[in-house]
């Protein structure tokens, strides 16, 4: 056995031949650019839940929403659906139709509405159902239980109601539907301290909150309906979940204003406070509880709620750039959001229904990262959550100022409450600051990954974050933005080629 070199070699005193080397001519070569990394397509396992509300049980996301319906995902972009439908046939019940009769019979319903499911102290799973006339806010809430998350659960009975015209409602005076609530979208969580609320409540009176006790999962005695939180006058609002960040210290209440269907303008709002039951407020220091319906005006007057809370999100579409194919991204009345925050990474997700443009009421359950900006509040990434660790060539999560600058697909969401689905406008973000296309101003990285964006005609500057993110229809994760002003307006921006 030979080695070159170590005690292994051969011992020698002979001089050492170097033998000469020849060198054979070549010819100059043309240098060559390294191949860009080929991006894998991503694929999604899509299921419609509507009204989606998120729990996370030993590292899988269930989400439970309407019609009884619920899926489960390791990675929020593979779900498999495992209920669906209020019969006697769903597994999250024995027999729903009979464990929940005296609901359906006082809703005059035979399904269900959006729902919450959370894990108590006793290390139960309540699950907080509700049932709607629909026609009119006569409902029922009630909490059944479950040592599984997946069921069977069993009914611990109706703890609120509404809808009984000419009769006393859960405050003892006779109730009324422009100021009490329709008991139904319920959401129960725990604030930075451990105590327990419940959050519900559409349309009608508007948003409530109870004060709940953890031993029984059921409103503490002497609320009544609990506390108002925003809405009335029949004003179009419900949806409400309420999530804590422990980076900004606020509490966030989402909520959904407009109508649910594709004609209805659904969009997502959302408001803060240091307080778990409120105040909430939106960035010009409104108070929420005054933002209702003006009962002057005929029945859902959107006008009087409009110009209130930071809106997130609402109907858009990306348009094709070159290169570009499938299906243009967008969304049409998304929203019935429920959210969740990740400790070990310290990440915030959106997880809601939209419809889409063109598809009628066809809807699907997307999840879309968040982050909190400059000012403390909420923006939504543009394109819907996949992993940078998917993306090819290992890009960096950090978006350095020479990353920012190129061509962008811009969606303004504006503040309205409408139908119109806003199409994306082509602008340009140059190395110099300056914004130009079909808006122009400046833009300015502000480091760890902020970027500040001032829009000529607009008196408040927006405040963003940017982020890489896949876009499908280029399959390929480029830089985005998403930013928000004092306004409430919020910009999604997709950088297109270079």
């Amino acid at each position: 056995m030979w080695r070159w070199g170590g005690s292994d070699s051969p011992a020698t005193n002979s001089p050492t031949v170097t033998p000469p080397v020849v060198t054979t001519p070549t010819t100059p070569t043309t240098p060559t650019t390294p191949t860009a990394p080929v991006q894998t397509p991503v694929t999604f396992a899509n299921v419609g839940v509507h009204d989606p509300s998120v729990v996370r049980v030993d590292g899988t996301f269930y989400i439970f929403g309407s019609h009884l319906a619920a899926a489960k995902s390791t990675d929020l972009m593979n779900w498999t659906k495992i209920a669906d439908g209020a019969t006697a046939t769903n597994p999250l019940f024995a027999d729903v139709t009979k464990a929940l009769a005296e609901t359906f019979a006082w809703a005059q319903s035979n399904t269900l509405w959006a729902p919450d499911v959370i894990r108590l102290d006793d290390g139960k799973f309540y699950f907080y159902y509700n049932a709607c006339k629909g026609d009119s806010p006569r409902s029922a809430l009630g909490v059944a239980v479950a040592d599984r998350i997946e069921g069977p659960y069993v009914d611990k009975g109706i703890i609120l109601k509404s809808g009984m015209w000419g009769e006393a409602g859960a405050d003892g005076t006779i109730y009324d539907a422009v100021k009490h609530p329709n008991v139904v979208d319920p959401q129960v969580f725990r604030d930075k301290d451990n105590k327990l609320w419940m959050i519900y409540g559409s349309y009608s009176g508007g948003i409530f909150i109870l004060a709940m006790d953890p031993a029984t999962g059921k409103p503490l005695p002497g609320q009544g309906y609990g506390k108002h939180l925003l809405g009335g006058n029949h004003a179009r609002i419900e949806g409400a979940y309420v999530q804590y960040s422990p980076e900004s210290g606020y509490y966030y209440l989402f909520t959904s204003f407009g109508g649910l269907d594709a004609n209805g303008a659904y969009n997502v709002r959302v408001a803060r406070s240091r307080n778990a039951n409120g105040p909430y407020v939106d960035a010009k220091g409104t108070d929420m509880s005054t933002v209702k319906s003006d009962p002057s005006k005929p029945l859902f007057d959107d006008a009087s709620i409009a110009p209130h809370g930071q809106k997130l999100m609402g109907n858009h579409q990306f348009a094709l750039a070159a290169g570009e194919t499938g299906t243009a991204a967008g969304y049409v009345s998304p929203g019935h959001n429920s959210t969740y925050y990740d400790p070990a990474t310290k990440q915030y997700f959106i997880i809601f229904h939209a419809r889409f443009p063109g598809t009628g009421e066809f809807h699907e359950v997307r999840t879309h990262e968040m982050f909190i900006n400059e000012d403390g509040w909420p923006v939504v990434a543009p394109f819907r959550y996949v992993p940078l660790g998917q993306a090819a060539g290992a890009p960096s999560a950090t978006v350095a100022a020479a990353d920012v600058a190129g061509s962008y697909k811009l969606v303004n969401h504006g503040k309205d409450i409408s139908a119109a689905i806003k199409q994306s406008q082509s602008i340009t973000l140059s190395a110099d600051g300056k914004v130009s296309g079909a808006v122009s101003g400046t833009w300015t990285h502000k480091g760890s990954n902020r970027i500040a964006l001032a829009i000529d005609g607009t008196a408040a500057a927006y405040s963003g974050v940017l982020s890489r993110q896949y876009n499908a229809n280029a399959n390929a994760f480029t830089v985005t933005f998403s930013a928000q002003n004092a306004d409430g307006v919020s910009l999604w921006g997709a950088r297109t080629g270079n």
